[in-house]
């Protein structure tokens, strides 16, 4: 590990201005030499500054919001290091992501290094691998996919609970959100915790909504509309419908997902709680794969303990859902009213089980 270069001039101590912001001191080492550094503002996906790595080093200075969460990043890189605008100096090493700074900020740059443990475990599993290779392992890799997303989903939630006292969940919110659902942002203005109100919060609460139900799009085409009946068969080969478990007072969720799918793998212990609780209460699932290999979608459905209805035609993407729904991407799913109706379509994370205790109850 390279050691940290610190620039810091002695004038360099950062001010709170009257109209809620800070300045910024910012200085860093890279070894890829005449490349370009951004620094970026979070809030509005926007670079803030830019500089050219000369010598190994680079710098800036500026104003921004007071508690703005800011981030540095180096161009063609993917990471990037994020750190609150609290008007503590920040030295950042880009080639290990490590940062000197506020004991907020460090301990934000090691969590985030953490959390990323499962992520280059993978790519370090991926790495010098042909196309061929990796399809060779595909089961292999969609089984670490799964774990690191697990993993981070997890990390995630720990964050939430640790540092209630802090910034720096702010910083996490987007797996937060994507695996509570955003009626967990009104629980946490709610609580009145100590981040609430930071402005990054909201945003990346309604990013995940935008990226969970889309307005005008097929996520939410169907909406109010009856349902159309499919018939596929389940694994021993016998053929059901979706109008099998429609009617009688029964809610159904209809759940378009895939073996081979980390993110829908990732959704079953949500549904799964929500069977578990709703069911005796008139609550369906059937399961539309768009596997094409019948081995691994039998297998995934032991794996993941599912006990509902799994049908498909395992002709993947080129499925009768496919078509019927406009499903274009796995994870998705529609919920059936007892009158046949869709009331509800792309409920993920916690979303599914808060729709049901509202139109079931406890």
């Amino acid at each position: 590990m390279r050691s940290i270069w610190i620039l810091l001039a002695a004038l360099a101590v950062t001010a709170c201005a009257s109209d809620g912001t800070k300045n910024y001191t910012v200085s860093g080492t890279f070894t890829e030499n005449g490349s370009k550094v951004y620094l970026i503002d979070q809030l509005t996906e926007t670079a803030i500054g830019s500089a050219v790595v000369s010598d190994g080093k680079f710098s800036f200075r500026g104003t921004a919001a007071q508690d703005a969460l800011l981030a540095v990043q180096a161009e063609n890189k993917n990471w990037m290091t994020q750190f609150f605008n609290d008007g503590t100096p920040v030295v950042i090493n880009v080639n290990d992501s490590t940062l000197k700074g506020s004991p907020l900020n460090e301990r934000l740059a090691r969590l985030e290094v953490e959390m990323d443990l499962p992520q280059r475990h993978l790519n370090a599993m991926i790495a010098g691998l042909t196309d061929d290779e990796i399809m060779a392992r595909a089961d292999e890799f969609i089984e670490a996919v799964n774990k690191r997303n697990s993993e981070q989903l997890a990390f995630a939630n720990r964050v939430f609970e640790e540092e209630r006292n802090s910034l720096i969940p702010v910083a996490f919110s987007g797996y937060y959100f994507l695996d509570n659902g955003v009626e967990a942002y009104d629980e946490l203005v709610k609580e009145g915790v100590v981040f609430a109100n930071h402005p990054y919060l909201k945003k990346t609460r309604d990013d995940v909504e935008a990226l969970l139900k889309p307005e005008d799009s097929p996520k939410t085409a169907f909406v109010g509309q009856p349902y159309t009946d499919m018939e596929m068969a389940d694994p021993d080969g016998k053929m059901h419908k979706i109008s099998e478990l429609v009617g009688d007072g029964k809610y159904v969720l209809v759940d378009f997902w895939a073996s081979w799918c980390a993110p829908c793998r990732a959704e079953m212990p949500h549904v799964l709680e929500a069977y578990n609780q709703f069911h005796i209460k008139g609550f369906e699932v059937v399961g539309i794969s768009f596997d094409e290999n019948k081995e691994a979608w039998v297998k995934a459905i032991d794996q993941l303990e599912m006990p509902w209805l799994q049908i498909s035609d395992l002709k993947g993407f080129n499925c009768a859902a496919a078509s019927i729904y406009q499903v274009d991407a796995i994870p998705d799913n529609i919920l059936i009213d007892p009158q046949g109706k869709i009331i509800d379509r792309g409920l993920r994370g916690k979303a599914l089980f808060s729709r049901l205790q509202e139109l079931i109850g406890e």
